[in-house]
């Protein structure tokens, strides 16, 4: 081969004839100077856009798309604006519209529109930058800032729309309405169901039935726990289940207790046509014939859902009086750990099993520990925890299985529970030896749920002090004068009817079925003002 047909030979790395791999010309300072203008150009149109949207496309001469976007931003501003004072002015009607189905549909809607056409004009402020302009090592830091931002910009309002889709989805699914919206003697009468339909049972049974009687003007609240085995409960003339059962809801093997009603309507739904849910309703109306009180709503919650509602609020504190074991429900079943003694922060498992055990226990210490566990929530369940749990709580809301408080009353049930915080919760059950549940006496759950709520307003509280007053004073007046006669003083003077006016008439009452013996741990929580739960739920 000749030296004419070599090929060419190729210049080394270095050599002046190699201008393919000679190093890049460092900018001069002008060009660095005029790279640094361009960046904080860039900068400034992100965070124009980031403040006011469509500001950037005005100066970047792009009027049309920057006119539409500026005035989109400034209607929003002052929707939120109007939206803010009206619930500052009108709380109620703020509330309504937002548990009102619509409005949050269309909410949800538009914040998912507002975070995309924000993302697109993030984008369009990146263009608009001349990016290929900036400098090489700019180039791509300033792309991943302009992503950044339309992601977050887009996540913020995409999670604000999935917090308004959880709030509609809830209302929709807990707040069906149905019930009575008016105050009944003053007072609104809430009837709390925890229901338990487990395997080894057929249909839902509401083992736990407390109602809570919320004076409207005051706010001061009773919380009346009825016995879940209570026979022969009487129906009001209006319900369907008079006919039915004329003398109360009673049959001869003893099965038919208060619980089953839900069961026996459920089955029987043709007792209740058009109504949603026929047991609770029939429920609602044996608790009104057992204690007298006009029944407004109910509030259905399994037990699933209130173990998970606990964990979605971070959980309650409690303060446990005795050792509480966690299993042994049925025969058979082993217990398998224990809740013990003191104060204790409580997730929804434990918690649950605070409210429901009763392996070693009666059923009535386990209706006092269920209230001791919803004045827990009612007073520690704070705004700042809804806000940031909202879709933890909004789901496992929904396992409320429902109630029939409309969306329209939530505002006024809001405003009671803020006034019920204000004052002690009393707290009256219904267990013997005052009432036995076999062979309950009715006339006297009437007096007694009477005197309760005449006590549970502010002037039945001001005289129930002025007497408690005068009785203390009394009795020192006698003492004193005992003292000065040198009479001794006996303890055991005063007759047994003062400590329980009610108790000689019912201690003897026979107990057909389910009678617990009268030295129940929850005995001691009666009708007495002095018995609220700061006594039961305490160690």
């Amino acid at each position: 081969m000749t030296s004419a047909t070599l090929p060419p030979s190729r210049p080394r790395p270095g050599s002046s004839s190699g201008r393919a791999f000679a190093r890049p010309k460092e900018p001069s300072p002008i060009q660095q100077q005029s790279h640094r203008v361009k960046l904080r150009r860039g900068l400034t149109f992100l965070l124009m856009t980031l403040v006011l949207p469509g500001s950037a496309q005005m100066a970047a001469g792009n009027k049309r798309v920057g006119r539409i976007a500026l005035r989109a931003w400034a209607v929003l501003v002052a929707a939120v604006i109007v939206t803010a004072i009206l619930g500052l002015v009108w709380r109620s009607a703020f509330i309504t519209l937002l548990s009102s189905s619509a409005p949050l549909r269309i909410l949800q809607v538009l914040l998912v529109l507002v975070g995309i056409c924000w993302a697109l004009l993030m984008i369009d402020a990146w263009r608009i930058s001349r990016p290929p302009e900036l400098a090489r090592k700019h180039r791509l830091g300033f792309a991943m800032l302009s992503t950044a931002l339309a992601f977050m910009i887009t996540g913020a309002l995409f999670a604000s729309a999935s917090i308004v889709s959880s709030q509609r989805d809830f209302m929709a699914s807990v707040f069906a309405g149905g019930g009575d919206s008016h105050a009944k003697a003053g007072r609104i009468n809430v009837l709390l169901l925890g229901g338990d339909a487990g395997k080894d049972r057929v249909g839902l049974r509401p083992d736990s039935m407390t109602i809570a009687s919320i004076d409207v003007d005051s706010g001061r609240t009773v919380l009346f726990s009825l016995p879940r085995n209570m026979e022969d409960v009487p129906f009001p003339a209006s319900s369907p289940l008079h006919k039915k059962f004329p003398n109360g809801y009673g049959c001869a093997d003893h099965s038919c207790m208060l619980n089953a009603v839900y069961t026996y309507a459920m089955a029987h739904k043709d007792l209740y046509p058009g109504v949603r849910n026929p047991g609770a309703q029939a429920t609602k109306e044996a608790a009104e014939g057992a204690t007298g009180l006009k029944i407004n709503y109910y509030a259905l919650v399994d037990l699933k859902g209130f173990q998970k509602l606990i964990d979605a609020v971070g959980g309650i504190t409690l303060t446990v009086n005795k050792r509480l074991p966690i299993g042994g429900q049925v025969p058979g079943q082993k217990v398998k750990n224990y809740i013990e003694p003191g104060k204790q922060h409580m997730d929804g498992f434990h918690a649950l099993w605070y409210a429901r055990s009763r392996h070693a226990d009666s059923d009535y210490a386990r209706m006092a520990r269920q209230k001791c566990v919803m004045n827990a929530m009612l007073n520690q369940l704070d705004p700042v925890t809804v806000l940031t749990k909202f879709n933890k709580i909004a789901k496992a809301g929904k396992q409320v299985m429902e109630t029939d408080v409309p969306p329209s009353q939530i505002n006024k049930l809001i405003e009671l529970a803020g006034k019920a915080k204000q004052h002690k919760i009393a707290s009256v059950a219904f267990v013997p030896p005052t009432i036995y549940p076999g062979s309950p006496n009715f006339a006297l759950m009437h007096r007694l749920t009477n005197e309760a709520v005449t006590k549970a307003t502010d002037e039945g509280a001001a005289k129930a002090k002025a007497e408690r007053k005068a009785a203390k004073k009394k009795a020192q007046q006698e003492k004193a004068q005992q003292q000065k006669s040198g009479a001794p003083s006996s303890g055991a003077s005063s007759p047994a009817s003062t400590s329980s006016p009610t108790g000689s008439s019912t201690s003897s009452a026979p107990s057909r079925a389910n009678t617990p013996t009268s030295n129940s741990s929850a005995g001691s929580d009666n009708a007495d003002d002095s018995q609220d739960l700061t006594k039961v739920c305490s160690a």
